[in-house]
């Protein structure tokens, strides 16, 4: 509290704002180590992999330590997502670049993620716009489906036929479905936004 009696403001300077920038950072180290290991599967994909891993996984923890130390600010809700899409853009780009992606998956997720957050910044003088459930389930289905395919399992496991195959069919359904949480949650967030400007209560929108 301070002396006037009203709750002091939360210093945009803190740990969990912290983490969320390091993760920025990462993304294009770990871009130029996947792209590095050019698909060999060598010790370079691994530990792109891992750091991915790693760094994606901050995102709870961010958030986590945000709310237990009642840390949450506007930047953060900004920053947060923002670190995201960077990273599992960054991933994304990099796997059509080694040919392991379909370059039209990764461009229709990144008009998506993109737009969205050019619009958070259009709006941000009349409100900051935090993700929403929707909106974490979809950034989670992309983590999951991503870290994945950055792994080469199928080299791990021997790469004969049968395993190669049974890993990309895995592959394929756990990026269709972070392709359609992504697209679904990008269409609700215009319906919500759309309700929101005609003054008509509504969820929170999609991240």
């Amino acid at each position: 509290m301070t002396v006037s009696g009203t709750p002091a403001k939360t210093s945009n300077w803190n740990l969990p704002n912290a983490i969320t920038i390091v993760r920025i950072l990462l993304a294009p180290v770990f871009f130029i180590m996947l792209l590095a290991d050019n698909g060999a599967d060598g010790l370079l994909r691994y530990l792109a992999a891992i750091l991915f891993v790693l760094a994606i996984a901050t995102d709870g923890i961010d958030g986590h330590l945000a709310r237990k130390n009642n840390q949450v600010t506007d930047l953060g809700k900004i920053l947060d997502p923002i670190a995201d899409k960077v990273l599992t853009g960054a991933a994304l780009v990099g796997l059509s670049i080694l040919n392991e992606l379909p370059w039209w998956v990764t461009i229709i997720i990144l008009i998506r993620e993109v737009g969205i957050t050019v619009w958070r910044f259009a709006v941000i003088k009349r409100r900051v716009i935090p993700a929403s459930r929707g909106g974490k389930l979809k950034t989670l289905a992309q983590s999951f489906a991503i870290s994945f395919a950055l792994f080469p399992f199928s080299t791990l496991f021997g790469g004969s036929d049968p395993v190669v195959i049974t890993f990309n069919v895995i592959n394929i359904v756990l990026m269709s479905i972070a392709f359609i949480l992504t697209v679904i949650t990008g269409i609700d967030y215009l319906i919500q936004d759309r309700k929101l400007n005609k003054g008509t209560p509504t969820a929170p929108a999609a991240a």
